[in-house]
């Protein structure tokens, strides 16, 4: 094996993208890259394909693969389709129903048929015990041995697969969690059980009850998975071992991935944000908007500082897809983003008024868009694309798969234009205007309620949709600069080779500001900093690291709290003064202003540490350029315009660092295309990135 040499694989819910990185004798590195559709039965399978053919294009044989890195959709797939394991929930006697009562707020306030999630475990498979813990840790009712053992052998006798324990204020003392377990283990050994002390030991029953089951839910299923993945690979001569990239952005074992599948719900998109921060730093870009389209969804997050913005919640299985409250909400680290039905393959119908509606279904990779030839029968985003003329039916993929705008054209007519009496053309530009404008919004949103502007940023787009949509995007968004970078669609996978080992340990301790008691946040830090060591150890022993700190804070009567940054963890922040004035900061932030004459409450502490990332190459914009040499031209559908217009038609390798083509133009590679409409230029810059600016706009 060759440390020198790694493999990106990032299955999604189309296109199993991978990435294969060669450092050269001289230090510089050479990517070679695949896109397969995603086998569904053996996910695994695709992995391996796409390996062998970026080790084939790179001359790169399959034993001197030195490392593996992967992100996975299963998890969340998981959940969202229930297909977990036959699972107990075992909780505090009076609370088996928190997780079917959930939380007092209504996502859709005067809809009378409001559908909720139902839980993952159904009563009667969630069971009691007669205990009970303070708030602050100490016992106020001891379990008795007998009950738990009685319980331990209903649980072993009725056959589950997995057990999950969620205790009221285990986060403050995990000692009747542990004798739980340890009396059914003491019965069964080998089945998988999963503590809320130890998955979320955080303040809030709900989203750790909600999390702890969801991690034993998939945990048998996953744990399957990834032994299947390693079994498969070591069979076809890569002996590398695998890492799983986390929902935070860092990189973990593939033991620790089946112990805590749970942190594993983002863990491709995740790969996408770190792809976008890389080149954020590169380009010294304070604010950017990383914008990540793929086959099923499109993803946007906002990068700030070179790194992108995370949060400990995130929402699943949402009954109204990508409407925000109607999921599971889970208490695990993400990297925070808003996602939407927008991919290649969101389905494209019309609704009970005549309107055009995109997604949220997705025709996925089985069977595909129409122009796939593989049985589609419903009209997609990637069919308007190819019928306004934004694909080349005979270059995508590289050409490996052939696109049919006959069957685009059959679907759209029959499923839109019958319907609407729209000319194809019409119906396929109001398929994309649709979707554009449902990002657009999107984006619009995420960035106000992160209390941001979003003109002021630069966008950064990526996956093999992207940059198809990009341009469009920024015009709605009144955003004059946006960069593709090189490999931009397979940048998750890509983005998985960037990612350091981190590990983000989490705990709840409640304490009013006032009251503030340094001594047990001293304590606190100091079993984070181990816990969190523990696992960077595993895959990266010896490496220098780096520690952030952040408290959880609220004014005192709020249901709610903000993320605290505090000074890298240094103990002169942890004084009252510099707490409350870091907190103020953060809250003006968000808010536009703080509130006088309220107490301010802590509630959970988080510490992550990470293995140093490699400091990105500085790369000078290039805002001017030469006119390429040769281009050809074809037409396609510009939506500013509402009209086809004569386009230049260059390659990506035409475009080197100093090249501009003015838009309308279409960049063409191997894994994607680039619009540039007729309101922008592209410039080639020095790292192969393309730079598209708006008309008469500079960086």
């Amino acid at each position: 094996m060759n440390k020198s040499i790694r493999v990106g694989a990032d299955v999604g819910g189309t296109f199993t993208d991978v990435a294969l990185q060669v450092i050269n004798d001289e230090g510089r590195i050479e990517l070679s890259t695949a896109k397969v559709l995603t086998d569904y039965s053996n996910p695994e399978l695709a992995i391996v394909i796409g390996i062998e053919q970026a080790a084939s294009q790179a001359g790169v044989a399959l034993k001197d693969i030195g490392q593996v890195i992967h992100g996975t959709t299963l998890v969340t797939n998981s959940l969202i389709e229930r297909r977990g394991a036959d699972l107990a929930f075992i909780t505090t006697e009076g609370f088996r129903d928190v997780i079917e009562m959930r939380a007092e707020n209504r996502f859709e306030q005067y809809d009378l048929n409001l559908q909720l999630p139902s839980p993952l475990v159904a009563r009667q498979h969630r069971f009691t015990v007669s205990e009970r813990l303070a708030a602050d840790g100490s016992v106020l009712l001891a379990p008795a041995r007998s009950e738990m053992d009685e319980l331990a052998r209903r649980i072993v006798d009725a056959g589950y697969e997995a057990v999950a324990i969620g205790f009221m204020h285990s986060y403050a003392n995990d000692t009747h969690e542990r004798q739980m377990a340890d009396a059914i283990k003491a019965l069964k050994p080998e089945l998988p059980v999963s503590l809320s002390s130890v998955v979320s030991p955080q303040m809030r029953e709900l989203p750790r009850f909600n999390t702890v089951i969801a991690n034993a839910y998939v945990q048998p299923q996953v744990a399957d998975y990834l032994g299947r993945l390693v079994k498969c690979l070591k069979s076809r001569g890569v002996a590398a071992p695998v890492f799983m990239l986390h929902s935070g952005g860092g990189l973990i074992t593939v033991q620790t991935a089946s112990e805590q599948p749970v942190r594993l719900l983002e863990s491709g998109p995740a790969g996408g944000a770190i792809y976008a921060a890389d080149f954020a730093r590169a380009y010294s870009l304070d604010s950017v908007l990383s914008f990540d389209m793929g086959g099923t969804t499109a993803k946007i997050c906002l990068i700030e500082d070179g790194y992108p913005k995370t949060a400990n919640s995130f929402e699943v299985a949402r009954t109204y897809r990508f409407k925000k409250g109607s999921g599971m909400t889970l208490s695990t680290p993400v990297v925070e983003m808003v996602e939407i039905g927008a991919g290649g393959g969101s389905i494209a119908s019309i609704d009970a008024m005549g309107r055009i509606q995109v997604g949220p279904r997705s025709a996925a990779s089985e069977p595909g868009p129409a122009c796939y030839q593989r049985g589609g029968q419903e009209p997609t985003v990637t069919d308007a694309n190819l019928l306004l003329g934004r694909l080349d039916p005979d270059n995508f993929a590289g050409g490996a798969l052939l696109l049919s705008a006959a069957a685009s054209d059959g679907v759209v007519q029959q499923r839109l234009c019958e319907a609407t009496g729209f000319s194809v053309e019409d119906a396929a530009f109001g398929v994309t205007e649709m979707v554009d404008e449902n990002m657009a919004n999107a984006a619009r949103v995420h960035t106000v309620e992160n209390g941001r502007d979003i003109e002021h940023f630069t966008m950064i787009a990526f996956g093999g949709g992207a940059p198809l949509h990009a341009c469009r995007l920024c015009e709605k968004l009144n955003i004059g600069s946006l960069i593709i970078p090189p490999g931009a669609g397979v940048g998750s996978a890509i983005g998985f080779l960037k990612a350091p080992f981190s590990y983000e340990a989490t705990r709840g301790l409640f304490q009013r500001l006032v009251d503030f008691d340094v001594s047990a946040v001293r304590d606190t830090i100091g079993n984070l900093e181990e816990e969190a060591l523990s696992f960077v150890n595993q895959g990266a022993a010896g490496e220098k690291t780096t520690r952030s700190l952040t408290a959880f804070m609220r004014y005192s009567g709020q249901g709610w709290e903000i993320p605290v940054p505090l000074q890298d963890g240094a103990e002169a922040s942890l004084n009252e003064q510099t707490i409350r004035q870091a907190f103020e900061r953060a809250y003006r932030t968000l808010f536009g202003r703080t509130i006088d004459g309220l107490g301010i409450e802590i509630t959970n502490w988080s510490l992550t540490i990470s293995t140093e990332l490699a400091a990105a190459e500085p790369v000078a914009q290039v805002t001017q350029g030469s006119a390429v040499n040769s281009f050809a031209t074809r037409e396609f559908f510009d939506a500013a315009q509402r009209a086809r217009v004569s386009a230049r038609e260059v390659t990506r390798e035409q475009m080197r660092g100093g090249v501009m083509v003015e838009g309308p133009a279409v960049i063409v590679e191997r894994e994607t295309s680039t619009i540039v409409t007729s309101a922008y230029n592209a410039i080639g810059q020095a790292d192969g990135s393309l730079l598209i600016l708006r008309k008469g706009a500079s960086a």
